[in-house]
């Protein structure tokens, strides 16, 4: 039988918006990230995560039905984050602002907690088919198509695929910087602008 190429990860069973459930499902969610950062995968079941977040095996089956589960709540967060903060830059700046500040923000979100970061890299990579996965791409490629069609930046002939190209770039770059150990922002994020901008200045 032919393997399928759509696996995806079991997703939460409820995720409470407000309230003291609300407040559970976040401290189980840092506790896996926790306990990933400290132990990595080897250290990663669901009584350890349960007791590091001060709740009972049940309360965690209560909303998660297992470390997939808690992997995906664990990535919906945190490219959550990045999201959250490329939508705030690309409001009122003009291209060049807001593409500088997409590059800074995906740095940051690689090297605020880059043990986690890594590891995160490599469960998407994992099950690339992902529903949750594949959401975020598609916001991050909308929003580099709105910033490439800014005046201030060279007109790509194919915006679309420039904007996966961007995004391309940007995500390589950065998770193979990751996987080096590397620390220094502003290092990291000068070469993926000059990458990023070469590539615009010569697709033009």
């Amino acid at each position: 039988m032919e393997e399928t190429t759509t696996s995806q990860r079991p997703r939460p069973r409820k995720m409470p918006r407000q309230g003291r459930s609300a407040e559970t499902v976040r401290a189980i969610i840092e506790a896996t990230a926790r306990i990933l950062e400290q132990g990595g995968l080897s250290a990663f079941t669901t009584n350890a995560v349960a007791e590091k977040a001060g709740v009972s095996i049940g309360s965690l089956y209560q909303y998660f039905p297992g470390k997939e589960a808690l992997i995906g709540a664990l990535i919906v967060r945190e490219t959550s984050l990045l999201i959250a903060e490329c939508d705030a830059i690309v409001a009122g700046a003009n291209g060049r602002q807001a593409l500088q500040g997409v590059i800074a923000s995906a740095v940051d979100h690689q090297l605020r907690r880059p043990a986690l970061a890594r590891l995160l890299d490599l469960e998407e990579a994992r099950l690339p088919f992902d529903e949750d996965t594949q959401r975020v791409t598609r916001r991050l490629h909308s929003i580099l198509l709105s910033i490439l069609a800014r005046t201030d930046l060279p007109q790509q002939r194919d915006p679309d695929v420039a904007a996966q190209d961007v995004l391309a770039i940007i995500k390589g770059m950065v998770d193979a910087a990751g996987e080096r150990g590397e620390r220094d922002r502003d290092a990291l994020g000068s070469r993926v602008g000059r990458a990023v901008y070469g590539y615009l200045d010569n697709a033009a």
